[in-house]
């Protein structure tokens, strides 16, 4: 008898928020890094902005929204919202994206928590930071910081800014 395929249940779509900032630096952006032990000796090519997965039901925006607190703490706030466009991450993730003026101090950072069999088949289970660190960015760090596919949103908000600043 053939094995049975598992499938996933994850969803295929996300929802984010590129928060950003005028800084000493110029302008700087919010972004996080993934927890887990997948990813701890990962740096450069990790970090991505907050976001999390969209339900049928839910309004891109809200999750985004959602998901920034969730992911960074309630101390963690962003002001209007300004859509960004779609990327697709490998594996075929699209994410949905905004930007907004944020206000957060990494040092507040409080994640939720997520919890997987670790080490692999040890039958143990531990529970790890959906994010473990988050901090602010000058535009060109962060695109040696950002996954790849995400570094098209720093493009689109620089458009944003120009044109905020022409009016």
């Amino acid at each position: 008898m053939a094995a049975l395929k598992k499938t996933s249940t994850r969803s295929m779509l996300s929802a984010g928020i590129l928060a950003y900032r005028k800084g000493a630096r110029g302008l700087e952006v919010l972004l996080v890094h993934p927890g887990g032990p997948f990813w701890r000796k990962k740096d450069n090519g990790a970090w991505s902005i907050p976001k999390g997965e969209i339900d049928a039901a839910d309004a891109p925006e809200q999750v985004a929204r959602r998901e920034f607190v969730e992911e960074l703490g309630p101390s963690a706030s962003i002001g209007p919202l300004q859509p960004l466009g779609e990327v697709r991450q490998r594996g075929g993730k699209r994410v949905i994206a905004f930007a907004g003026v944020g206000h957060f101090d990494p040092a507040t950072l409080i994640s939720n928590t997520f919890e997987i069999e670790w080490p692999p088949r040890s039958g143990r289970r531990q529970s790890f930071p959906e994010v473990d660190r988050a901090e602010w960015f000058d535009i060109e760090f962060a695109r040696i910081k950002m996954l790849s596919e995400q570094v098209e949103l720093l493009d689109h908000l620089l458009a944003i800014a120009v044109e905020s600043a022409g009016k």
